[in-house]
């Protein structure tokens, strides 16, 4: 039963993510570490988010910008190995603090990109990617951010969910791979993230035929509701 639980949210955050570009590990994350424990929550929440991020590329698959998504995954990955290796050397408490922390922050945060109305460069994209990349590694998504990084590299709905996907693929994949290597990434583990990927990916099919309904306006609100809600269950299950 709780295994079903987790997969219904999977699909829940992947038709979520599909639309606005950004909130499955938000709506999941605490989920995974109330059901799994904060240590199995971060690789398996990684696996899910490779596979959630290739249902979205497939969805979207002919508007994916490869230019832009390799400028910013060419520094954001090694980062993000780092980002991997940290997260493993703290303890589970101080993961959950970090994360609900993380989570609240990027209200006030995706406030201040929105206002900037920034206009990125490949060159720029190159160079926001590793401190991103290096959040994400620790922190499990940083999509709250990359959400305004890739909208300010002239990229709108499709083309902005595809190649936002296609990085988050590539990064996850790296994090994946370095949580192999550092053998935290036993078979329970992946065959549990499997399985929540799998929701994903078709909750990602189930957002392309809504997306176009969804206003700007609805869709900052609706992350903003995501952030807090996600931060403050991170809260409760750190101190509980």
């Amino acid at each position: 039963m709780e295994l079903i639980l987790v997969l219904a949210a999977g699909i829940l955050a992947g038709t979520v993510s599909g639309i606005v570009g950004t909130g499955a590990s938000l709506i999941l994350m605490p989920i995974l570490v109330v059901a799994f424990g904060p240590q199995q929550a971060v690789p398996i929440m990684a696996i899910a988010a490779v596979f959630g991020n290739v249902g979205k590329v497939l969805a979207w698959w002919r508007v994916v910008d490869w230019r832009t998504c390799g400028a910013y995954s060419a520094t954001a990955v090694p980062c993000a190995v780092l980002g991997v290796k940290t997260l493993l050397a703290v303890p589970p408490q101080a993961v959950e603090v970090a994360l609900g922390a993380f989570f609240i922050a990027m209200v006030p945060a995706r406030r201040w990109f929105h206002r900037q109305r920034l206009h990125l460069s490949h060159r720029d994209l190159a160079l926001v990617g590793a401190p991103v990349g290096f959040l994400t590694g620790i922190v499990v998504s940083t999509g709250p951010i990359q959400v305004p990084i890739f909208i300010g590299a002239g990229l709108e709905k499709g083309a902005f969910i595809a190649t936002e996907a296609a990085a988050s693929f590539i990064i996850y994949l790296a994090k994946v791979l370095t949580f192999s290597a550092a053998n935290a990434l036993p078979a329970d583990t992946l065959l549990k993230g499997l399985a929540v990927g799998g929701s994903m990916m078709a909750g990602a099919f189930v957002s392309r035929r809504i997306l176009q309904r969804i206003s700007s306006q609805d869709f900052r609100h609706l992350i903003d509701a995501l952030m807090i809600a996600s931060g403050l269950s991170m809260f409760w299950v750190a101190f509980r």
